[in-house]
């Protein structure tokens, strides 16, 4: 055997081992907008920002930032790949052995990500989960995973306006505040124009038709199709302008910006997918939606609209149902609650109803298993989940990539958090992709879900006007 080939990843191992169940360091930094650090930081390999722009004591509390990652968990088919070499694990089996040879204790007041993975999982990723499913496979527009591993991370607290550099060392926290001492890097151009659905307006009322006539056979309860816009990037196009821009046209609980070269993506989410504490779990399902009016007496009607719907409501309290029994796979027996069902929230394009699904992790269950089994959000495939996932690759007929997938972070500490990217822009493969559409169900007008869809996607093409 050559020995030799391996040395480079015994010594990362002895690394790892070396900072694994070590108190971090925490260094308090002046606290800044994070967006504004971010550009400080541009150039640096995998920067990841992730950022609570709407801010609230629950949902929008904490941002974090990180770059220059120590190794990258990448699955591509099916397979996993750590910096670039295949692994025999099955890919969330392979993250909770990366994350259990990382551990580290919670250190209490701090924001709750203090060094761990964070990036990206494909919605396509939801077709390995499901292997009984007949999903076809597709070209990808993204891998189906692309997490990286982060030693050292800022976090900040909105509330509190304070920021930490939480690393293994001082001697690392020193390095990035170097980084955060250089001028920040000139913005480029944030517009796109040209974009392109892969359905006309008679396709996509079809499309919806098509799909409340199964509904009506029995076949699904509900699911949720969109469009997908997408367009050639233009030379001098900068992915980090448009995100600047994205987060002042539709401010969001969970945004993010992610530069990991053959992909970037820029989000402005409102929606979970779950949360995790290293014992509580907690999913926030959207459904139902009307738009914001600048007239507030039009506004206010809007809101009474959306929560005496009968088919909102029909239709959020459907995905709390999928959302329980999926928790229920890896809850302890009893412990899935309901504390909130069809609340209010607003935003600044749209409002929408929201529910909250809790529950307490099983022993012996990891972060792996729940989101084997939660993963992808029902809000966004529709139920029951295998059918309604079978359905829409059957009508939409294109992969929907990081859309409706999720990004966030997986800590040492056992802890998670990961949005549902919804609001959200890709840019691969030469191209900028952004796809906006809603759930359907028996009740469905599919003109109305038609301009439903571009409702949900307003503000994002503001955000690449000139």
């Amino acid at each position: 055997m050559d020995l030799a080939r391996f040395q480079p990843y015994i010594r990362q191992a002895m690394q790892y081992a070396a900072i694994a169940h070590a108190a971090p360091h925490a260094r308090e930094i002046v606290y800044r907008e994070p967006v504004g650090l971010a550009s400080r930081l541009r150039g640096e390999a995998n920067l990841t920002l992730l950022e609570s722009v709407a801010r609230q004591e629950h949902l929008g509390r904490y941002s974090y930032l990180a770059c220059n990652s120590s190794a990258t968990l990448k699955v591509v088919k099916g397979t996993g790949f750590v910096d670039g070499v295949a692994q025999a694990d099955a890919p969330l089996a392979l993250l909770d052995r990366l994350l259990a040879q990382g551990t580290r204790p919670h250190v209490a007041g701090l924001p709750p990500f203090q060094g761990g993975f964070a990036g990206l999982i494909s919605y396509d990723f939801g077709r390995s989960l499901e292997p009984n499913a007949r999903i076809p496979a597709s070209a990808p527009l993204c891998p189906d995973m692309l997490l990286n591993r982060y030693d050292t991370v800022m976090g900040f607290d909105h509330m509190q306006e304070r920021a930490w550099i939480v690393a293994p060392e001082a001697r690392d926290a020193d390095r990035l505040e170097a980084l955060l001492k250089r001028q920040p890097a000139a913005l480029g151009s944030n517009a796109i124009d040209g974009f392109v659905s892969n359905f006309s307006r008679t396709e996509y009322e079809k499309a919806v038709a098509r799909t409340v006539d199964l509904i009506l056979a029995g076949d699904i309860f509900q699911a949720n199709i969109s469009q997908c816009f997408s367009a050639a990037i233009p030379p001098g196009f900068d992915a980090f302008a448009f995100y600047r821009r994205l987060r002042e046209t539709n401010p969001a609980t969970f945004a993010c910006f992610l530069d990991y070269g053959e992909v970037q993506v820029a989000s402005s989410s409102p929606e979970r997918l779950f949360a995790f504490d290293g014992r509580l779990i907690e999913a926030r399902p959207i459904k139902g939606t009307r738009r914001r009016d600048a007239d507030p007496a039009r506004d206010a009607a809007l809101i009474a609209e959306l929560a005496s719907s009968r088919k909102d409501r029909a239709e959020n309290v459907m995905i709390v149902d999928l959302l329980r029994n999926d928790l229920s796979r890896v809850a302890k027996p009893g412990s899935v609650r309901v504390p909130v069902l069809c609340g209010l929230e607003s935003y600044a394009n749209v409002h929408h109803l929201t529910s909250v699904v809790t529950g307490e992790l099983r022993d012996g269950r990891t972060v792996g298993d729940l989101v084997a089994a939660a993963f992808p959000g029902g809000s966004i495939t529709g139920a029951p989940k295998i059918r309604a996932m079978e359905v829409i690759a059957e009508i939409e007929r294109v992969p929907r990539g990081v859309y409706c997938g999720s990004i966030g972070w997986f800590g040492f500490n056992g802890q998670a958090d990961l949005n549902i990217a919804i609001r959200t822009a890709m840019f691969s493969q030469g191209m900028a992709r952004v796809s906006g559409g809603g759930g359907i169900t028996a009740r469905s007008n599919p003109a109305a879900e038609y301009d439903e869809s571009l409702t949900k996607i307003a503000r994002i093409m503001e955000a690449f006007a000139p």
